[in-house]
């Protein structure tokens, strides 16, 4: 498994990194505090048909952090566009979960014709003037998180214990771990996204202003979601598929916001199924 380096705005170097497969070329786009491996058990999925890039958003995995003390999530669609014209992306496929979802959005937002097609997993995009924003609890939850551990197995016995990411495939939890912890020079591993860095995230999503560039997505677009009773982004993606010209929901009733790391498989031929239709349609 290769990796990349791009430029982007701010100063910013962003890590690509060749998820394999063969096909056309699908763009995976991560949640808050993830990074763009922690999609190697779906893409594994979808590699006898696509060809995948999973992109580290600034401040996440191997990608370098911006200064400042607020995250602006226009950033995020800067280093989404950056990739694709870096690695020469012509009409690609993307797959997006969350603050990802809402990267890729942005960007066929701005550049309307982009994407062959997008299938986005609960995007945070927040109606303007609904006074909606994230909930408090995530950049709190997100401040608290432990950031370092005696060792990569510790680190993963930890995130196993408990929920949310006890309820995650074993194949993503082991991805998130190996691949979004750093040694130390004293021994110990540490989250290479700075719990501060994803509060801050956090603190920002309601503020980015994509719900009223929607109705300029031009490209088919499918949405998904998991129990639409939880509260957060699940409540949200049917206005969001509503608003977008070309675009459908799909609803996983089983699923949690952590869909695409919690059942992998699911997620995947529902995908498969939807960009097949795109193709050959």
């Amino acid at each position: 498994m290769t990796a990349r380096s791009v430029p982007s705005t701010d100063g910013i170097t962003l890590a690509v990194h060749d998820l394999g497969g063969r096909g056309p070329e699908l763009v995976y786009s991560h949640a808050t505090g993830f990074h763009g491996r922690v999609w190697l058990p779906l893409a594994a999925r979808l590699a006898d048909r696509y060809h995948g890039w999973g992109i580290d958003y600034r401040g996440h995995g191997d990608s370098t952090r911006p200064g400042g003390d607020t995250v602006d999530w226009r950033g995020y669609g800067e280093d989404c566009r950056a990739v694709l014209d870096a690695l020469v992306l012509v009409h690609p496929f993307g797959l997006g979960h969350s603050k990802g979802g809402a990267s890729l959005l942005m960007t066929e937002a701005d550049r309307p014709g982009t994407f062959a097609a997008l299938a986005v997993y609960e995007p945070v995009i927040i109606p303007t003037g609904s006074g909606r924003s994230d909930p408090p609890s995530l950049s709190e939850g997100a401040r608290r998180r432990r950031a370092e551990f005696a060792s990569y197995d510790a680190a993963l016995a930890n995130f196993s214990s408990k929920p949310p990411f006890s309820a995650l495939d074993p194949a993503a939890l082991e991805a998130y771990v190996r691949y979004g912890f750093a040694p130390t020079a004293t021994g110990t591993v540490r989250l290479k996204c700075e719990p501060e860095h994803e509060a801050r995230t956090y603190e920002m999503g309601a503020r980015h202003g994509t719900w009223g560039l929607l109705d300029r997505v031009t490209c088919p677009v499918l949405v998904m979601c998991g129990d639409p009773s939880d509260p957060g982004p699940a409540q949200g993606a049917a206005a969001i598929a509503e608003r977008i010209p070309g675009g459908r929901l799909h609803v996983f009733d089983h699923l949690s916001h952590f869909g695409p790391l919690q059942d992998p498989a699911a997620v995947a031929a529902v995908v498969a199924d939807f960009f097949a239709e795109v193709r050959h349609g």
